[in-house]
């Protein structure tokens, strides 16, 4: 009765929350005196899991899942647990999974808990602690059905090395036209550039840039830092930057290790939906800017002037550490 833990992909290669959730499987095996067995789709390097503790692979090939269907990877992630007897099944708390998670409960008369933050405080009864009220709050909630989803938040528990072998065995599940009713028919992605939900530094910039065409400083700047972009609400409902930059608790939520602001007040729904990164800097001309009472660092000044002194000083300390 293994822990099963679904390692999401894309292209073939592992997202980085794929060995985050690894990692925490293996603790939550560790826990029950058990091992984490992973399913994958169509990935990669099935063998670095073993790295982070998985000791099994139920490697799935199939070209009608090289893109993510929710009620298809559902389906054959329900298949996976009821073939290895997984009382606890492991997702991260991204866009897809929540997606699919409920799909998964209902399949399985589950009990699922998103934005977990921690490894169960018990297992019987198994207790989880996730955040609540916009992350504001925690709270402790059991789980008392037979069956168990545990969706990790983003960045919370961190990827872990724990080497063990893993075996590899192909998977096959037993999917027919029904699991297809409904289909992705176009993805639009930005290519060559790191995303907001894998990014370890985010740089975002809000209405105080006073126009799309002064965004060149912004990438500039994520690109010295290795940094994905993204934007407030505002901008991108006046159409300065796509609405898939906009970031906050109704656009994409950023769990980064650092969280930069450029221009941004910093309302209530921004700022909920940026509070899980570890650290935030703020620059702002406004020393009242709501920000400023969130941020761990904050600079008062014109952004024109600061960000590009801050991106000439960037390049000096990576040269010279080069």
């Amino acid at each position: 009765m293994s822990v099963l833990v679904y390692t999401e992909s894309e292209n073939g290669k592992f997202k980085k929350n794929a060995f985050e959730v690894a990692s925490y499987a293996n603790a939550v095996a560790k826990q029950m005196g058990t091992s984490a067995t992973a399913i994958s789709f169509n990935a990669e390097g099935n063998s670095d899991l073993g790295t982070y503790g998985v000791s099994k692979v139920l490697n799935v090939s199939n070209n009608s899942l090289k893109t993510f269907n929710a009620k298809a990877f559902a389906n054959a992630i329900a298949e996976a647990a009821e073939k290895e007897g997984a009382k606890v099944i492991i997702l991260s708390s991204s866009a897809d999974t929540k997606f699919l998670a409920p799909l998964l409960a209902g399949k399985l008369g589950a009990g699922y808990v998103p934005n977990v933050v921690a490894v169960p405080e018990n297992t019987s009864p198994f207790t989880v602690r996730r955040t609540a009220f916009s992350n504001k709050g925690f709270a402790h909630t059991e789980i008392n059905l037979d069956i168990k989803i545990v969706g990790v938040s983003n960045n919370a528990y961190g990827a872990h090395e724990n080497s063990v072998s893993a075996s590899i065995e192909d998977f096959r599940p037993s999917l027919g036209e029904s699991d297809f009713s409904t289909n992705s028919v176009e993805i639009d992605k930005v290519l060559g550039k790191a995303t907001i939900a894998d990014a370890d530094i985010v740089v975002s910039g809000g209405r105080g840039l006073k126009g799309p065409e002064n965004w060149g400083m912004i990438e500039e700047l994520a690109e010295v830092l290795g940094a994905a972009t993204a934007c407030s609400k505002p901008v991108s409902d006046l159409g300065w930057r796509p609405h898939g930059e906009h970031v906050g608790q109704t656009g994409k939520p950023v769990a980064s290790n650092l969280y930069i602001a450029i221009g941004i007040s910093g309302a209530i729904q921004h700022l909920a939906g940026v509070s899980s990164s570890k650290v935030k800097v703020v620059i702002n001309t406004d020393p009242e800017a709501p920000f400023f009472k969130a941020a761990d660092y904050g600079i008062v000044g014109d952004a024109f002037e600061v960000v590009p002194q801050l991106i000439e000083k960037l390049k000096v300390f990576k040269a010279q550490n080069a």
